[in-house]
């Protein structure tokens, strides 16, 4: 089941790539992309390095550790929805999305840790995911940030 579902999340994200990536903000996005997956392998690779979570069930598990489909594709693939939905918001509302993506992560991934093998948290919880989301999210929406300002200077 464990690797149907992992199957599944592959081609899911690979199928929602040529949608993501066009327009005329694809130098950001892919920016976005690259960075968060550069973030998140690292955190991952700490965590899993430290044993306080583990996952049985990944590709490749001969050469890595960690689970390169969250880490490379699936979660740098929410990080360019999220700064897509939330680029032009005010604080409040960047907060109230970064929510809307985090909670639910934490829930799934707290389910799938009960239910399969996908995860094994070992000195891990799902606040601890909600935590790593959801300051992974604001510091790739820093990046962003910092881009616009870049680019604005450019400009002048």
């Amino acid at each position: 089941m464990e690797k149907k579902l992992l199957n599944l999340l592959t081609v899911l994200c690979v199928v929602s790539l040529p949608f993501l990536f066009k327009g005329s903000k694809m130098r950001e996005n892919l920016v976005i992309f690259f960075s968060k997956g550069v973030i998140a392998t690292l955190i991952d690779a700490y965590v899993v390095g430290t044993k306080k979570l583990e996952y049985p069930v990944r590709p490749f598990p001969k050469i890595f550790k960690t689970n390169i489909i969250y880490d490379m594709l699936f979660f740098p693939l929410l990080s360019v929805i999220w700064v897509k939905l939330s680029y032009n918001d005010h604080f409040g509302k960047i907060l109230l999305k970064s929510f809307i993506f985090s909670v639910p992560m934490s829930i799934a991934q707290w389910y799938f840790e009960k239910n399969s093998r996908l995860f094994k948290w070992k000195k891990w919880t799902a606040f601890h995911t909600f935590g790593s989301v959801n300051f992974t999210l604001f510091l790739i929406r820093g990046l962003v940030g910092l881009l616009k300002q870049l680019d604005k200077l450019k400009k002048a």
